[in-house]
C-alpha cells in the first residue's frame, strides 16, 4: 500500500486532470510514476510538462529516449519503468530478444550508429558520472549532436533516478 495518498485520474481535477490528459489522450493511462506525483501538483505539472518537452523533442527522437529511461530504470531496479518502457518499445516493433539483450549489453541496443553512441555516453554519465571525458563529448559532437542534445539526453537520464527511488520509498508499486 502507498505511503502517500495520490489522485487517480478517474478523480482527477483541475491542474491535476490537465497533467494526466495528454498521457489519456496519447497512451490511454497515466504512469504510476506521473500519479505518484499527484501528491504535489506544482511538481507534477513541471513533470508532465518535461515529458511534453522530450515528446516533442526536435533531435532525440522515441526510441533513444525509451532506451535511456528503460536501461536507466535496469540500472536502478525501477520494475514499473522497466515494464512500462519495455512495453513501449515492445509497441516500436521491439522484440523480447532484442529487450533482453539489451538489458544485458546496453550496446547492443537496436539503434542506429548515432542513437546507440547518446545512449551509452547517456548510462555512463548515469553509472559513472566522474569518468566522462572531453573526448567522450567530443566524439558525440563528431557525430552531429549539439551540445544542447547531449546535455538534453543526460537530463533525460538522470530525471529517472528520483522518481525511481521515490517510488521505492513511498511503496507506490506494492
Amino acid at each position: 500500500m502507498a505511503l502517500i495518498t495520490t489522485v487517480s485520474p478517474e478523480k482527477a481535477e483541475g491542474q491535476i486532470a490537465q497533467a494526466y490528459k495528454p498521457f489519456l489522450d496519447t497512451i490511454g493511462v497515466v504512469p504510476k510514476p506521473l500519479e505518484m506525483m499527484s501528491s504535489s501538483h506544482v511538481l507534477l505539472k513541471l513533470q508532465a510538462e518535461t515529458i511534453g518537452y522530450f515528446m516533442q523533442h526536435q533531435t532525440l527522437g522515441l526510441p533513444l529516449l525509451t532506451f535511456i529511461r528503460l536501461l536507466v530504470a535496469v540500472e536502478y531496479d525501477y520494475e514499473f519503468c522497466i515494464g512500462f518502457n519495455s512495453g513501449l518499445l515492445e509497441s516500436q516493433g521491439i522484440n523480447a530478444d532484442q529487450l533482453s539483450s539489451a538489458k544485458t549489453d546496453p550496446s547492443q541496443a537496436p539503434l542506429e550508429g548515432k542513437d546507440k553512441a547518446m545512449l551509452l555516453f547517456v548510462l555512463k554519465a548515469v553509472k559513472t558520472p566522474e569518468a566522462v571525458q572531453q573526448n567522450d563529448v567530443a566524439g558525440l559532437r563528431e557525430l552531429g549532436w549539439s551540445d544542447k542534445d547531449i546535455f538534453d539526453a543526460v537530463a533525460h537520464g538522470m530525471g529517472m533516478i528520483g522518481p525511481s527511488k521515490m517510488f521505492k520509498a513511498f511503496k507506490m508499486g506494492d
